[in-house]
Formats: C-alpha cells, structure tokens, sequence
C-alpha cells in the first residue's frame, strides 16, 4: 500500500472501533491538508459502516464532504450558492461523448473567490478513487477556432470534409484506448462566423434552421466546449436559440456575465468536472474580454470580466475536486501586445495565455493544459516546445479553420502533482481536397482521399445541412467584369491604400441607403481585416461573396460633423501599413490596427512623414467641399458593428492603436457617437446592390478612383 501518507484506510464498523460515547476513529486518504484522524460521531457512522473498500473510494468525498473534511466540498440540503460559492450539480453528458459522469458548476465565479463548492445532501460527486501514485492517461483532442469550417467547399478541387476527417481520427482514439486511457473530445471556441453554415442560424429566431456547427459537434461527439467571441457575432438571443435546440454537450465561460439572453448557469456555466473511466477531469472556460463584441443594443448588459480575475476565483476550488485540470481558453496566445497564428504584427491581447499559465501554476500543484484558442496559433506541431511550458502547465493551439486535430496524451499519476505528467503532445493534420491531383503527383498522398472521413457522419449529419444551404450557396447573384478583384489583388492591398474591392462594396451601401429607414447616408466605411477575400471574374455566387466578407456585420448611421470625419482621416492615416513595413509583413495575415476603407464622397491623400505619428490627412474633400467649409456641417455614415462597438483588439475606442504602430498614438472612440441601429445586415446591403446591378464593373464601382492617395 505504500507509505503511511498513501495508505487508504477503510472505513470500520462500530463494533471494531467505536468509543463509549459511540464515535468512530476513521482516518482519510488523499484530501489535502487532511491526512489525519477526524472524530466521526454516531450520525456519521451509519453512512460509514458497511462499506467496501471500493464503495469508500467512491463515497468517500460525500463522506469527507459531510464530516467536513475538504476546504471545499460541502452538503446541504439544498444546494443554493451564495457569494463565494459554486453548486456542484449532476448533468447529463452528451451520449456520443466519452464522460461517464458529468457535474456542473453554477454560481457567479466573479463576486468572489471561490471558499466552497456545494452539493445537495446525498447527491453523488466526483469522488478520488485513484491509488496514490496510480497511473491514468488522459488523451485530450481538441480543436479551436473553426469557425464554421465544418466541410470546405469547392467547385474545383472538391470538398475538404475538416470535421468528418476529425470524427475518424476521434473514433479511432476511442477504439484504441487502453483501459487505463480517458478520451475527451473538446473545442476551445469561436465555433461561429466565418463560413456558409453561419446562413443556417438566420438573423433572428424566426430566420433560425439550424446552428450547424453545434448540430454537427453533437453527432462527432464533442464533449464540451468554451464560448468564444464570435459565437456573439448574431447575438446572444441566436446564440441560445443554437444551443437550445441543437448542442448536446455543455458550454462554459467564467468570465462571460450579464446577458440579457444567454443566461449563466442556464445556458452556461463556468466551469464543470467530468468523470472519465474515474479520472476526474476539471474544466474552466475563459473568453476574451479583448474582442467580444459587448455594448450591443439587444444586449446591452453583456460584459466579460478579466479572464485573469475568474481563474484566480475559480481554479482551486476546481482543482480541489479534480485530478487534472484542463483550461479551455478563448484567450489568445501571449499576453498583452503579441504577434501570432493569424496576426501580422503586434495585437492587444490583454490576459492571455502566458498570463494564464503564470497564474495558474501558483493556484494548485494538480496538473494543467491549456487548450488556447483566438489568436489562430499552431503550436506544438511535432511535439512540446519547451516555451509552451511555463511553470509545468502546458500551453496548446491547433490554429484555426479545422488545420488541425490537437492530440495531448498525459500520463497522470495520482497524487504526484505536475511531476512527470505528460508524455506526447502533436497536431494532426486535416488533408485537403483536390481531385485534379493525379495518383502519381508526389502531392497526391498529403491529400484528402476517399477513406480519410468517417462517411457516416459525413452522409448522415453534414449532407443535410448542406442540402437546406444548396440552393442559396448556388445562387448567382451577378457576373463579375472587371478583372482586377481576385483575391491576391485585393488582400495585397487592403493595408496600404485605395482597394477596388471596398470601394465597390462602401459604394454599394451608399447606393442602397435609399431605402433605409431614416433615409440615404452620405457616405460608408468598412475596416481592411473585414475584407477576407477577392472574387474572380465570371459569375459570382453566393458562396463567392459570403467568402469576400465572411462577419456577422449590421449597419449602424452615425451622424457626425465635417470636424469629426476630419479627425477620423486623421486618425486612420497613422494605421496604414508603412512602405517600409510592408517587406517585413505578410500581408495575408491579420495587421489589427483599424485601417478603414471609405466610400467615394470622402477623398483624401495621406502625406506619409517620418513615422506613423507624423502622417498627416490633407486634401480631404466631403463631396467635393473642402474640409474647411464643412467642419461645422452634419453628415451621416454608415459603419459596420465592429468598428461601431469600438473595434475591440483594433481600437477604435479611446485606447492607442495596436498592431505593431509606434508612438502610443491614441486612436478616436467610436462608440461616442450618435447611431441609428438600422438593424440591417452589411453583406445583405451589398448582395442586393449586385442583384439590382446585375454585374461588378469598374463602372458601378470596382475601380480605383483616386478617393485615396498615398504620397510618396
């Protein structure tokens, strides 16, 4: 049995044991801070006596808990958390999952730090019945940031299956595992916006058919999964239309709070302790309070504390009851201003994943991984790289997209702490699809081929999504003329100057504004990170242009004074990307600074200077008058919600540009200005100005005009 500090001692009837007074000596294993005797007295002792040594390892927690043992765990009646605490509650996993047994935790993890997790009077909980020092691996495979990339599609290469390629390699782990093995099959967020099955969720409860991406993460067998910043992208009030009717599994953040939709411990909670084969697996979500599109006028109340806040609250009390913690952070990797996975240069990532591990690492010796998400990061592709491990907790990512499948295997041995924990961590790659590669091509194998999906969950849960968006994704909506839109052209340019793609596209909504509800606007702006992709000339579908702007964007008019726009010009010229930047930075990357696009009533030239600081708006005219005549005059424009709500990470908010520009420039509020929230859809605005067009020309717009110039 081990040493006397491992030993397990059973518990003991009455007779054997007991006192003249009726009290039972009985000695606990593995609570911490408690390997002592404990006084039990009569009343305890019914719940003792009898018990096998199997059943104490089992109980042995609602015993500990009763007795008051744990600094945590504790029973009552009724299992109500006040300030402080966290209800342990039993629910029910997602059948096609692997956790045998599912508890939730509810409470505000916010007002307080977390002194003790309650448990209704007889309610089963997590309980320790591990050995000190018995071995268990946890196999942990995890994905991030898909963004609706459930199956790619393409008229000419064929279609890339990224989740049903998922669900085999998955199946096949389940099928593989040793008896010793727990398998958990999570998502690390932003499962919303960024592919044609975002159509299927509608804009309001009305328009809802399905949330696909839930749909399909139900049947692969996911088996939880942290909110992400995007998942907000439709609002709330969608968001638990999806998850009401289609997610099978638990959603969690800890720092998410206020909704006036999504409402915490109904709709999610903060964090959760899974039961796999006994191995007890601890589960805390965080969300970014960086990009979260919060100030909503549906939802005005939504708000996400500092990630950094709900970890030190939540995790000991988590760890407490846990044998391995696993964190699923929708925080990005780094912590500040940091450059990775999608970004070009530096972006504002606040409470990221460094400081996460930093803080972690001091809450509980118990081992932790860090499933990362946000920034689009890959890490750990053949193995641990050593700065991904800091202070012994892991730090994982698997970019973004379906890239990959993550694959942490841990060898966990019970009551050894963070020592020798972990034993192989790797991503698995998701092929490709094209068909025009012949068998002998020496690129022919790194490809998709038939075999590498699992075809029933391709056919049975991905088919019919699919054939409810055929018809729309079909649709030709106009022909492309002008041959200067591909996508190379445009994501070249959208940093560095006058782009023909946003021209026609700020163009289109100006031209539609006739038929807003308080009249046409005077001009349009979008942001160049909106701008996803090119289109190329021929007939243009509606999949063709949901891939060129691919966000969740309504349109809000905001009025604003000549002066106003001026200092917007002004503001906006320090976030161009720099002729001498340019070599240095990959343009297709994500460059977070806010470099807006305008419609062709605002032209302007941008005199470069010396630096950033130094860059200078002039010429700027406002439909033809000079900026001079019309400081004092009103005008009214139209802004998609992103920039609208401040631009979060890309700060149109009051707080110095980011995205690598120097000399802490502090960049104009947005969100002071006065909106009409027309509750209209920007790419629906843009869609029907190409059907009333009929073509995208140079003529109706896709051009450069000279509306910007860059002065060299």
């Amino acid at each position: 049995m081990g040493a006397l500090s491992s030993k397990v001692y059973l518990a003991v009837v009455h007779s054997k044991y007991g006192d003249d007074e009726g009290r039972v000596i009985i000695p606990f294993w593995r609570f911490p801070n408690q390997l002592k005797d404990i006084e039990m007295t009569a009343s305890h002792k019914d719940a003792a006596s009898g018990l096998s040594r199997r059943g104490l390892l089992l109980g042995g927690a609602a015993i500990a808990a009763t007795a008051g043992l744990s600094p945590f765990l504790t029973f009552r009646a009724e299992a109500k958390p006040s300030v402080g605490e966290l209800a342990l509650v039993p629910a029910t996993p997602n059948p096609l999952g692997t956790i045998d047994k599912l508890f939730l935790l509810k409470g505000d993890p916010l007002a307080s730090p977390i002194k003790a997790i309650v448990a209704e009077d007889g309610s089963a909980v997590p309980a320790a019945v591990l050995d000190e020092g018995e071995r268990r691996v946890l196999r942990v495979l995890h994905f991030n940031d898909m963004h609706n990339h459930i199956t790619d599609l393409h008229g000419k290469k064929g279609d890339t299956h990224r989740l049903a390629q998922m669900v085999k390699m998955v199946k096949e782990a389940k099928a593989g595992a040793a008896e010793n093995e727990s398998v958990l099959f999570v998502s690390a967020g932003d499962d919303h916006t960024g592919s044609v099955f975002d159509e299927l969720m509608g804009w309001s409860p009305d328009e809802f058919i399905a949330d696909a991406s839930y749909r399909a993460y139900s049947a692969a067998g996911v088996d939880i999964a942290a909110l992400g910043n995007h998942e907000f992208d439709r609002g709330a009030e969608l968001l638990k239309k999806g998850k009401d009717v289609d997610a099978k599994f638990p959603l969690l953040s800890a720092n998410v709070h206020s909704s006036a939709h999504m409402k915490r411990d109904e709709d999610y909670t903060a964090a959760a302790v899974a039961d796999i084969k006994g191995l007890r697996v601890g589960l805390i979500g965080l969300t970014t309070n960086i990009d979260t599109r919060v100030g909503q006028p549906e939802d005005p109340t939504l708000a996400v504390e500092r990630p950094i806040k709900a970890i030190k609250n939540v995790l000991p009390a988590v760890a407490s009851i846990s044998d391995v913690v696993v964190i699923l952070s929708h925080c990005g990797y780094g912590i500040g201003k940091h450059t990775s996975g999608k970004a070009a240069t530096e972006r504002e990532i606040g409470d990221g994943d460094f400081a996460i591990a930093k803080i972690a690492s001091k809450l509980t010796d118990k081992p932790i991984v860090i499933v990362g998400g946000h920034t689009h990061t890959e890490l750990n592709t053949d193995g641990i790289d050593e700065t991904n491990l800091m202070d012994g907790v892991l730090i994982t990512q698997a970019k973004a997209h379906g890239a990959f499948l993550g694959d942490i295997a841990m060898s966990i041995a019970a009551g050894q702490g963070r020592k020798d924990w972990y034993s192989s961590v790797s991503l698995h790659g998701i092929k490709k699809s094209d068909v025009r590669v012949k068998s002998d091509d020496e690129t022919y194998t790194s490809l998709q081929q038939a075999g590498d999906w699992d075809a029933k969950f391709k056919d049975g849960v991905v088919a019919p999504l699919l054939k409810v968006l055929e018809v729309k994704l079909a649709e030709t909506i106009g022909m492309v003329e002008a041959g200067t839109l591909n996508k190379d052209a445009t994501i070249a340019s959208r940093y560095i100057g006058e782009n023909a793609l946003a021209n026609f596209m700020n163009d289109a909504v100006v031209a539609r504004s006739v038929t807003f509800p308080n009249g046409k606007v005077d001009f349009a702006l979008f942001n160049a990170t909106g701008l996803s992709a090119g289109v190329a000339k021929g007939p243009l579908t509606f999949k063709d242009w949901y891939d060129v702007m691919p966000y969740a964007d309504a349109i809000h008019v905001a009025t604003m004074t000549g002066a106003q726009i001026r200092d917007l010009l002004q503001n906006n010229v320090t976030r161009l990307l720099r002729p001498e930047e340019e070599e240095a930075t990959d343009k297709s990357g994500f460059v977070s600074r806010g470099f807006l696009h305008f419609s062709s009533g605002i032209r302007y030239e941008i005199e470069l200077g010396e630096n950033a600081k130094s860059a200078k708006a002039v010429n700027i005219t406002l439909n033809g008058q000079p900026i001079e005549d019309v400081l004092d005059m009103e005008f009214t424009m139209a802004i998609n919600t992103y920039i609208a709500l401040g631009a979060f990470g890309e700060t149109w908010n009051g707080k110095p540009i980011s995205g690598g520009v120097k000399g802490d420039i502090a960049s104009m509020d947005l969100r002071a200005l006065d909106y009409d929230h027309t509750g209209l859809v920007y790419r629906n605005e843009v869609i029907g100005y190409i059907r009333d067009q009929k073509t995208v020309t140079e003529a109706n717009g896709a051009s450069l005009d000279g509306r910007l110039a860059v002065l060299k």
